[in-house]
């Protein structure tokens, strides 16, 4: 893979996924004119609607924890943009030495302005705050902190993030890194990580994705499919485009690279989503901003079921912005595990025990899956009859056109692909 993917979760379900196009726009409005450069080729930019979207908010007021290689706070796009941060590795170096160009890439597509040329972040208005950690590249030339990724999500916790992006993932779990992760719930965070890039090998669970108060993120192409590499499971929450996103080519920051920014881009551009709507939002908590993207996600199947492949569907932060749409629900209570993010329950637990697995994450429905092998086969009218929807559907008000998605896989501590 290339410079910018992610990583892998929980288990294989299911069949192939549908989702609404990534061309989906509001009925009537006129798309922006692309930009010259690098920027033109951030295809997904005018496919969220992201010029009328910067007219309301574009991430004001809102923290951004990039957990990855470092942030380069020195390119043209980013200046201005990252405050302090930490080294979590152990190693020479600090936060602001990024030594692959992958977390600059990620905190680009969050916050770049685009000055220079560079590329423009879905949320121009927010502020990165920088921690790195190794992956296995830079752990062959050092010796690291053994708890990195741990320590470095309690320091996102603890500082002023509303939001922490995790584009580096491993398919290994240690209980100091579980903790972390439920102690960033605690702390009122949204949590985001890439599900990884390996779905076509071993598509084996990755972390921290794969923790139940994490968002997995998965990759879309431009068509809405999910990303033939994007891995799948039960820990795949949302989708957000990940395929030909330009990356940084290397630490030396001197050009773009053409290729997938894989799960990693995806991460990112799902962060930067929330910082969207929480600056639109800036009283609700993070259960309430999550609420809304799952509950505004595009899909072909009915609301609350899961794809193991898309999540809850494709990422759409301007059905708030621009329309007012999402529920933002119970402000206590954690769309990801439907427990108060104190830990109590939501509510009675079912008469059944579910399986320790199962209970890592709120399951997928059966008849999402089942509609995604009866569309994938191209029985419309079956998948209709079943609870889904033709290919045809128009989500939410905005024209969209049902693809079928193509299989995935999954990836290791790295990154993902830009």
């Amino acid at each position: 893979m290339t410079a910018g993917m992610g990583r892998s979760q929980k288990r294989v379900l299911s069949a192939l996924a549908v989702a609404a196009s990534w061309s989906v726009v509001f009925v009537g409005a006129a798309q922006p004119a692309a930009a010259a450069g690098v920027q033109s080729k951030q295809w997904y930019l005018s496919a969220l609607q992201a010029e009328e979207m910067w007219k309301v908010a574009a991430g004001e007021g809102v923290k951004i924890a990039v957990i990855d290689s470092g942030v380069n706070p020195s390119t043209t796009s980013l200046k201005g943009q990252v405050l302090q941060g930490m080294d979590a590795t152990g190693a020479p170096g600090e936060e602001t030495d990024d030594y692959d160009g992958h977390g600059t890439t990620m905190a680009e597509l969050i916050a770049g302005t685009g000055k220079g040329g560079g590329l423009k972040g879905l949320a121009p208005g927010a502020k990165i705050i920088p921690l790195r950690v190794s992956d296995t590249v830079f752990q062959k030339k050092h010796s690291v902190n053994a708890n990195e990724t741990a320590d470095a999500i309690r320091a996102a916790a603890d500082s002023d993030a509303k939001i922490i992006s995790m584009s580096v993932s491993s398919e290994f779990s240690t209980p100091r890194e579980r903790e972390a992760a439920k102690y960033a719930e605690s702390k009122g965070k949204i949590f985001f990580a890439s599900v990884g890039n390996n779905a076509e090998s071993d598509n084996k669970d990755h972390y921290p994705a794969s923790y139940p108060q994490v968002v997995g993120v998965a990759s879309a192409d431009q068509s809405g499919k999910v990303s033939k590499y994007s891995q799948n499971g039960n820990s795949v929450n949302i989708a957000a485009p990940g395929d030909s996103i330009p990356y940084w080519c290397d630490n030396s920051f001197q050009s773009y690279c053409d290729g997938d920014g894989g799960t990693s881009a995806a991460t990112a551009i799902a962060s930067a989503s929330a910082a969207l709507v929480w600056s639109a939002h800036p009283d609700w908590t993070a259960n309430q901003v999550l609420n809304v993207l799952f509950d505004t996600a595009s899909r072909t199947w009915k609301k609350g079921d899961r794809s193991a492949y898309l999540g809850h569907g494709l990422i759409r932060p301007a059905m708030n912005i621009l329309k007012g749409k999402g529920d933002p629900g119970d402000p206590d209570i954690s769309p990801l595990t439907e427990e108060r993010t104190g830990g109590s329950p939501a509510s009675p637990a079912p008469n059944s025990t579910p399986s320790a697995s199962e209970s890592q994450q709120p399951a997928q429905n059966e008849n999402a899956d089942k509609v995604d092998e009866t569309v994938a086969a191209g029985d419309t009218e079956a998948a209709a009859s079943d609870g889904g929807v033709p290919l045809s559907l128009i989500v939410g008000g905005i024209a969209g056109v049902a693809v079928l998605g193509a299989v995935v896989f999954a990836v290791v501590r790295r990154r993902g692909a830009a």
